[in-house]
């Protein structure tokens, strides 16, 4: 690379958004380069492949844009002129046809992410990008070009529009470590510090439970925290409690700990089932079965719920069918304590959304943003990975339109 290089975007950051990114510049006929300090390209892209590449999910537009909370007024826009539908689309036009799964989550039918990250990459290469690895950003020069450091030294480039795709802080082993704040935050950049998402949460178990049942999942239960709920898994870890519906809690209990020192959760065991009909349930005769057997067959309630049962609500669990089937519909668990961020699936924090015209930085309007480095969150699901998309696309038409203006204006 050198100063003299004839280039019309660098997409700094190498997973999804950045990629989706160049993937729109080059198809419109504009040089890109894409720049990635790892060895190699959507490293977390690929970790997310491990649980079957959750891709979007298939919900009505309306519920999905709430799952992104405060920040949907800003993402809306962009999640719908690239929805759902639409990554879908994208995935099966690369080879990774696309299947709606039980839960409404769309998975390619491979289920993995490499196939679809390698018909990916071959296109991207076919359509003139210059993909550049171990090439780390550093800042910019005194005179405003891009600094990289590269295993032959440092290198330039003076690109006519940057986009900065470079995550946020969580799996900093994989890339994400949000050392990129300080830069931006010194050019006047308003950069919100970054906390754990979708994460998990300590709760003082007793020795015995948490030895006995550490691993084990609690199947298909709703949570609730104050006007927040979810449904979903969950599992019993050794310091707390994790899992997909304590994710979907959203910024709730995070918020609650920070201001008070816990989070009061609770847990319906039975969902499914109103009070009444449990209440009945429990109403029949014991014959002489043990606690544990009856709730087993009465209330189809496993060994780490029947002690979930207890840890919540004591050792000697109600003896009146109504008090013991409330019991089992709001079991409350105490949330004490937030899990590192580098343990999270993602990260909250970041470029402030108010920072941003579009998304071009106000302070520096030649660079443009996207993916997980933008102050949103949302649950796993689906959600994650189709904001980071949808935010790719919209950086890239963003710029695209900026350079056919310039092109119009010298010409």
């Amino acid at each position: 690379m050198s100063d003299a290089l004839t280039l019309d975007v660098a997409v700094i950051g190498g997973g999804p958004a950045g990629l989706m990114a160049a993937d729109v510049l080059s198809a419109a006929g504009r040089s890109v380069s894409v720049f990635e300090k790892m060895p190699t390209f959507g490293r977390k892209f690929l970790m997310a492949g491990r649980g079957g590449l959750n891709l979007t999910h298939s919900e009505d537009l309306e519920r999905f844009l709430q799952r992104y909370g405060a920040a949907s007024r800003v993402l809306a826009p962009m999640l719908a002129a690239f929805s759902p539908a639409d990554l879908r689309a994208w995935a099966d036009g690369l080879g990774g046809q696309t299947f709606v799964g039980a839960s409404g989550r769309v998975f390619p039918k491979v289920m993995k992410a490499s196939p679809l990250l390698r018909a990916w990459l071959a296109r991207l290469e076919g359509q003139g990008v210059l993909l550049r690895t171990r090439t780390e950003w550093q800042g910019w020069t005194a005179d405003g070009a891009l600094s990289f450091v590269t295993p032959d030294g440092v290198e330039t480039v003076r690109p006519r529009l940057t986009i900065l795709a470079l995550g946020g802080a969580s799996w900093a082993r994989l890339g994400s470590d949000g050392a990129w704040a300080p830069l931006l935050a010194a050019r006047g950049v308003e950069v919100t510090p970054f906390q754990a998402a979708n994460c998990g949460f300590d709760v003082g178990w007793s020795p015995l439970f948490a030895d006995r049942f550490a691993g084990e999942p609690l199947k298909n239960v709703a949570l609730r925290l104050g006007e927040t709920t979810s449904r979903g898994d969950a599992m019993v870890a050794r310091y707390g409690l994790e899992g997909g519906a304590v994710y979907a809690l959203g910024a709730a209990p995070r918020e609650a700990i920070a201001a008070t020192g816990r989070a009061v959760v609770q847990i319906d065991l039975r969902p499914d089932l109103s009070l009444e009909t449990l209440t009945a349930r429990l109403s029949r005769p014991r014959a002489g079965q043990s606690l544990a057997n009856f709730l087993r067959k009465a209330a189809h309630l496993s060994p780490v719920e029947v002690n979930l049962l207890r840890e919540a609500h004591g050792l000697d669990l109600p003896a009146d069918p109504a008090a013991l089937a409330a019991a089992i519909k709001a079991a409350p668990v105490t949330l004490t304590g937030v899990q590192p961020l580098d343990r999270a699936i993602s990260s909250a924090g970041g470029l402030t959304l108010d920072s941003l015209d579009g998304l071009a930085l106000k302070a520096a309007p030649d660079i443009l943003v996207a993916g997980e480095m933008l102050d949103w969150e949302a649950p796993t699901g689906g959600y994650l990975l189709q904001a980071c998309f949808a935010t790719g696309v919209a950086a890239a038409r963003q710029a695209l339109t900026r350079l056919e203006q310039e092109d119009r204006d010298a010409g």
